[in-house]
């Protein structure tokens, strides 16, 4: 529990690398929710090998690395819980225009006023969120 700083630590580094590698090679935002939204809506078809290849890249390091170090979340090991919340996250962030990591990590790196109160309210929506499911419902 002492170097769960770390990991986190670690995580957003490579999130911010990916962002740098991403804008360097592509010369565009790297958002999540807009490259797997506009495979799902069909209109980000044109560059779609380049897409599976990072939502591969999304899905199968953190896999990978759990293998390695037998990882597993510390909120819990309901899977329905975790599905659901992979779905509102994803429709959130088709509503809010973008993720953590295109307004967050690029947004506020580029002092984007868009950005900063974006991920402001992401983080309050997230720790009320956490706040009901484990105090109030019982869930986590």
């Amino acid at each position: 529990m002492m170097l769960d700083w770390v990991w986190g630590f670690v995580g957003g580094l490579m999130i911010g690398g990916a962002a740098a590698v991403y804008l360097l090679f592509n010369g565009r935002i790297m958002g999540a929710s807009g490259i797997i939204g506009e495979l799902v809506d069909r209109t980000g078809w044109g560059n779609w090998a380049e897409r599976l290849a990072f939502l591969a890249g999304l899905i199968g390091v953190p896999y990978l690395l759990s293998l390695l170090i037998g990882g597993e979340t510390h909120l819990t090991s309901n899977w329905l819980v975790i599905v659901l919340a992979g779905l509102l996250v994803g429709i959130g962030t088709r509503l809010a225009n973008g993720c953590t990591s295109g307004h967050g990590v690029c947004g506020i790196s580029r002092l984007s006023l868009r950005g900063i109160v974006a991920t402001l309210i992401y983080l309050l929506a997230g720790g009320l969120t956490i706040a009901l499911l484990r105090q109030v419902i019982g869930v986590i």
